[in-house]
């Protein structure tokens, strides 16, 4: 090597880009943070090399254990450019919460992946706060994680996000395929916007429209349109858990990427087609102005957006009303959107001329 390669002085971590101070500068500035999202079965102390959860101090006597894991994906983008890192970390946990609860399992504990290419101690403090939120919000405890800094692997001032969540389900309150059947009515819980997909559709369309993301919102004056797009992903496990308990769901689809096409028919045995009516919830404006502005197909939309329903439920016909009656008092909007069938497994979503702007009535389906 040449003498030029070599540099002046001892070389530390710190020359090569990664601050150790700074690193633990964060945890203890999230120790606190940690700690406000203690359950039982953990004390949520930060610290060591792994997290430990005590299930039988949960109260559970023969559990399954579930895992999930996920992230933000490209919404992440929106907020490190318009300085939007308070909710992204309950984006975080809600789509792996939610992931948990449509098999029954109550979220336990929560761990968080955070990579920089230099780690700025105030977008991460801000970015924990909100995830610790997230695990209050789906009663988890914040048990661990890890901060990487990584010189030269991001652009400054970007981050990811990854986040691991783990629940249990007593063995005989699993839900799974067998327990939909014909006849189940459709309820569906709305979301609190397009929640964490779809978010390369709608930056694509913010580019080519020219969106002023900080002028307030066409359809919502009040707001600026920036944080319309970034309402975190409702978490719907503190609504469901009662009813999951007394055994009254046969089954439960969290709306993510693939919309209502794709992941209602994820929970459905092979002997079962959920028809949904699109007529029977009210188009969020926030979808209709995507779909205008996109020139989107009611079919497109099906398969790509929430469409305003974050959590779809199948419930025993005779016990809809009632489970909807429980649902709305635990804070939930709820519709009833259709009904299983006998069929090829599958959905099909449909809606008559003017639903979701359509010229002429519409259907679209998807077999799994």
């Amino acid at each position: 090597m040449s003498d030029d390669s070599k540099g002046d002085g001892p070389y530390t971590y710190a020359r090569a880009g990664v601050s150790i101070d700074a690193g633990n500068a964060l945890v203890r500035a999230i120790g606190p943070l940690a700690r406000s999202t203690r359950r039982a079965g953990a004390d949520a102390d930060l610290g060591g090399f792994g997290g430990l959860f005590d299930l039988k101090a949960a109260g559970f006597t023969d559990p399954l254990l579930v895992a999930a894991n996920d992230g933000v994906g490209t919404k992440l983008k929106l907020a490190i450019d318009w300085n939007r890192h308070d909710g992204v970390g309950v984006d975080l946990v809600a789509m792996c919460a939610n992931d948990l609860i449509v098999q029954g399992a109550e979220p336990l504990f929560f761990l968080d992946y955070y990579a920089s290419g230099k780690l700025d101690n105030a977008v991460a403090e801000r970015v924990v706060a909100s995830i610790a939120e997230g695990c209050r919000q789906a009663g988890c405890a914040l048990i661990g994680g890890e901060t990487a800094e990584m010189p030269g692997m991001y652009a400054d001032g970007d981050y990811d996000l990854a986040g691991f969540c783990v629940g249990a389900v007593e063995r005989n309150r699993l839900l799974d395929r067998t327990q939909v059947r014909a006849g189940d009515v459709i309820l569906g819980l709305t979301s609190s916007g397009v929640h964490s997909n779809g978010f390369s559709l709608v930056r694509r369309l913010a580019a080519d429209k020219h969106w002023n993301l900080d002028a307030p919102a066409p359809f919502a004056a009040d707001t600026a349109l920036i944080d319309v797009l970034m309402a975190p992903t409702r978490i719907y496990v503190e609504s469901l858990l009662p009813l999951l308990r007394e055994g009254r769901i046969h089954g439960l689809a969290h709306i993510t990427g693939g919309g209502l096409l794709e992941n209602i028919p994820r929970i459905l045995p092979d002997n079962c087609h959920a028809r949904i009516d699109a007529g029977h919830w009210p188009q969020p404006a926030l979808m209709a102005f995507l779909q205008q502005q996109g020139q989107i197909e009611p079919e497109e939309m099906a398969r790509t957006f929430n469409c305003g329903i974050g959590m779809a439920l199948c419930v025993p016909a005779d016990d809809a009303a009632a489970i909807a009656q429980a649902l709305q008092a635990a804070g939930e909007t709820v519709y009833s959107m259709g009904t299983i069938e006998t069929g090829q497994r599958g959905c099909t979503v449909s809606g008559d001329t003017g639903i979701w702007q359509a010229n002429a009535a519409w259907s679209a389906s998807h077999h799994d």
